[in-house]
Formats: structure tokens, C-alpha cells, sequence
């Protein structure tokens, strides 16, 4: 296990997550809608994110890639240095460090597991994030329109035209949120079929 403060930032914050303050403009995460799972849509984001563990909280910058079934995030501090680079296809995912060092697992939450000792869902952040649950698993709505869900509770808010603008989750343990500064759904035309660092791992 990678045991450096860098590695802590990025697969703790490698999804991704927050405390930072609400921005003006934002539905009440009361209003959210949940549905249920759909084929996932192509898409470009760039954001910020962060994670409160133990009174604790780290901060980067995030850029996601959709496309079809390759999901590339790539962390990076405020000042453009990158932090690490987290990639999901369908032969498993790996993390990059910043020292080159590349990680492998089935799955993202196997991952985590193994760098941190504890699993963070980034394998359905995207499910969230369009507002639906993951399908075949149990889920529930709460009262204040929350999403509880594999143990997170997990709530949205969305800017004026309706696309997500925050995406939090919670547990017993951390605090993830996702600043989204810009979403687009863009279809690719020339999907890659695997993460381009698998050829490097």
C-alpha cells in the first residue's frame, strides 16, 4: 500500500467530492429527483473536489472522460501539477500515482480497498450524478429527498438549467463532494475500447 500524503490526496479525492461552500443558483437538494438506472451517456466534466475524513479534508481539481464503457479522471492540484489518473474499463481499473506506479484492480471499490483500507463507489458516481440509483440493488429514498444507497447517502444539487452542479456522499467514515464547473453529454464518435495506460501496467 502506497502510504505517502500524495496518494492519500488522490484516491481519496480520486473520484471523487466535498466541503466546499454551496454556490448561489442551486436547487434544494430536497427538490432532487431519483429514477431509475439508464444506459450511460458520453460526457466531459471538469470540477473540483474534496474529502473530509476525521475532521481532515483534502482539495484538487478534477477532469472526467466518458466514453462508452472507459471512464478516464484525472486529479490535479489548483496549480495544474497531476496528482494521479484513476481509468475503469471492461477489463478492471487502475489508479496512476504521481510517481509513475500503476495499481490494478476488478473493480474501483476493490481498489480503494486496497490503497486505503476502506472502498469508495467511483464505479457509480456517473449513475448518481444523472440522478438515477444503480439498478439490481437495494436503494431507498429518504424523506428530505436523499438517495441512500450501499451504504452512502448521496444528494445533488442542480444549476438553473438543470444539469448537476454538486454531488455529495456520505457515510459514517468520510465526506466526498463534486463541484461540477462543466458538464457536457457528448457522444464519441472514436471511443477507446480500454484505458490507455493499460498498455503501460
Amino acid at each position: 500500500m502506497m502510504k505517502s500524503k500524495s496518494l492519500f490526496k488522490f484516491c481519496t479525492i480520486g473520484a471523487a467530492v466535498f466541503s466546499l461552500a454551496a454556490c448561489a443558483g442551486l436547487q434544494p437538494a430536497t427538490t432532487q429527483q431519483w429514477s431509475p438506472q439508464q444506459e450511460s451517456a458520453d460526457f466531459n466534466a471538469e470540477g473540483r473536489l474534496a474529502v473530509r475524513m476525521d475532521g481532515k479534508g483534502s482539495y484538487a481539481n478534477f477532469d472526467w472522460i466518458q466514453q462508452k464503457s472507459v471512464r478516464t479522471i484525472n486529479v490535479n492540484t489548483p496549480l495544474g501539477n497531476t496528482l494521479g489518473q484513476l481509468c475503469q474499463d471492461n477489463n478492471g481499473v487502475l489508479a496512476v500515482g504521481s510517481d509513475g506506479r500503476i495499481y490494478e484492480a476488478e473493480n474501483a471499490s476493490e481498489l480503494s480497498r486496497q490503497l486505503l483500507g476502506f472502498s469508495l463507489p467511483l464505479q457509480y458516481l456517473d449513475v448518481w450524478a444523472a440522478g438515477q440509483w444503480v439498478a439490481g440493488t437495494p436503494h431507498q429514498i429518504l424523506q428530505d429527498g436523499r438517495l441512500q444507497q450501499f451504504g452512502w447517502i448521496i444528494s445533488r444539487q442542480l444549476n438553473s438549467d438543470g444539469q448537476v452542479r454538486i454531488l455529495q456522499l456520505e457515510d459514517q467514515k468520510l465526506s466526498l463532494r463534486l463541484i461540477f464547473d462543466y458538464f457536457d453529454y457528448t457522444k464519441s464518435e472514436s471511443a477507446p475500447v480500454q484505458c490507455e495506460i493499460r498498455n503501460r501496467a
